[in-house]
C-alpha cells in the first residue's frame, strides 16, 4: 500500500503560478504511477494528469495541457504539479491519487490523498 498526502495549495490570483507536491510513504514508490484529479464544488471529480513509474510518459486533461506538468521525483518519493496561467476554472480541491503497483491505468486509481485547495481568484 501507499499513502499519499497533498501539500501546496492556496490562493493565487489569475495568471498566476502554483506547484502542488505529494508526498508517498514507503519504500515502493517507483512501482507506483501517479495522477492528480480535482473536483470544483458542485461537480465530479476530474482527472487531471498522469505520470508512469519511469517518468517518461505523461497525459493531461484538454483543460489544462500547454499550462500544467506533473512530473515525479522517484528518489524523494514525491509527485509534483507545476501549475501555469491559472484561470478561475481551475479552483477546485485537488487530490492526488495512485492505481494499483504497477498499473497506469489512472481511472481505476486505489489510493488517494486528502486533497489540497486551489483557489484561483479574478
Amino acid at each position: 500500500q501507499v499513502q499519499l498526502v497533498e501539500s501546496g495549495g492556496g490562493l493565487v490570483q489569475a495568471g498566476g503560478s502554483l506547484t502542488l507536491s505529494c508526498a508517498a510513504s514507503g519504500r515502493t514508490f517507483s512501482t507506483y504511477a501517479m495522477a492528480w484529479f480535482r473536483q470544483a464544488p458542485g461537480k465530479e471529480r476530474d482527472f487531471v494528469a498522469g505520470i508512469n513509474l519511469s517518468g517518461r510518459s505523461t497525459s493531461y486533461a484538454d483543460s489544462v495541457k500547454g499550462r500544467f506538468t506533473i512530473s515525479r521525483d522517484n528518489a524523494k518519493n514525491t509527485a509534483y504539479l507545476q501549475m501555469n496561467s491559472l484561470k478561475p476554472e481551475d479552483t477546485a480541491v485537488y487530490y492526488c491519487a495512485a492505481p494499483k503497483r504497477y498499473s497506469i491505468d489512472y481511472g481505476t486509481c486505489e489510493y488517494w490523498g486528502q486533497g489540497t485547495q486551489v483557489t484561483v481568484s479574478s
